[in-house]
């Protein structure tokens, strides 16, 4: 019994703070801290002069950022059944979840040197360091802000799928249609299809660097026509994720709403002060 109630104020603690319990608070707190820390600690690595001088430093801070998020990964795999109680095998399914699967590649980097024998492998350390990054979307337990953003990720993403499918076919399209017309004047700028890839890259997503562009009057024709295409086609991820904020903005206040009789605005979902 005693075990029980340890794991059940473990589970309190660990999981989103609900604004009654303390210890919960300061442990959001602490991991929220130590993201970005450990942000700021990569940032500053990439100055040689500052990794020079204080490498010994970075070297503790994170073997101190990554024993502390292994305990929490640990601790959230061993309260799992509280997570899942429904559930035949709790700890698998949290293993495989998304916030699981980000805390893992948060930590893995710093394990991973002394599980290979290779030593070969070890020229892809400094790589897959990368995935420290992933300590940013650890922040998405505790924000609600993005957990919103999340939430509108996953619920829109057929459609953004779709919307990213139509963009590259729009992109390859132009990109035939410029080397077909301009590869005969410019064989330098559009050797190939590939190529003439990045000039409708640039084009599509109205960046326009002016390193690569159409000398022809034909080319100019379907340039102009391609840009404004591309200012529609690039906009549709972007109608889609707005659409998708705007009905989880609208299914929150519909659910405070069942809770709550006061009003909340629709726009920022604070509650309306009388």
């Amino acid at each position: 019994m005693k075990i029980r109630a340890w794991k059940e104020n473990i589970f309190d603690i660990v999981s989103k703070d609900d604004g009654d319990n303390r210890a919960s608070r300061v442990f959001d707190l602490l991991i929220m801290g130590l993201i970005v820390l450990s942000v700021v600690t990569i940032v500053l690595e990439s100055f040689d002069d500052l990794n020079t001088r204080y490498r010994a430093l970075f070297s503790a801070f994170e073997s101190f950022t990554v024993a502390i998020f292994t305990v929490e990964y640990a601790l959230r795999i061993w309260t799992a059944d509280l997570l899942y109680p429904n559930e035949k095998h709790p700890r698998l399914k949290y293993v495989f979840s998304f916030l699981a699967i980000i805390d893992l590649m948060a930590i893995l980097p710093f394990y991973l040197p002394f599980l290979s024998a290779d030593f070969r492998f070890l020229r892809m350390v400094r790589l897959l360091r990368l995935f420290r990054l992933f300590r940013v979307f650890k922040m998405g337990r505790y924000l609600e802000a993005l957990q919103t953003v999340m939430q509108v990720i996953r619920a829109s993403a057929s459609r953004l799928v779709i919307a990213v499918v139509l963009c590259f076919f729009v992109m390859l399209f132009s990109a035939i249609i410029m080397y077909t017309v301009e590869n005969p004047v410019q064989p330098e700028q559009f050797p190939n299809v590939i190529a003439s890839l990045w000039w409708a890259i640039c084009t599509l997503t109205t960046v326009g660097y002016g390193d690569v562009y159409p000398i022809t009057a034909v080319g100019r024709f379907f340039a102009a026509l391609i840009s404004l295409v591309g200012i529609g086609i690039i906009a549709i991820p972007t109608g889609i994720i707005a659409a998708g904020f705007t009905t989880a903005i609208d299914q929150r206040n519909d659910t405070r709403a069942a809770d709550d009789p006061k009003p909340y605005c629709p726009y920022c979902g604070h509650r309306i002060q009388d």
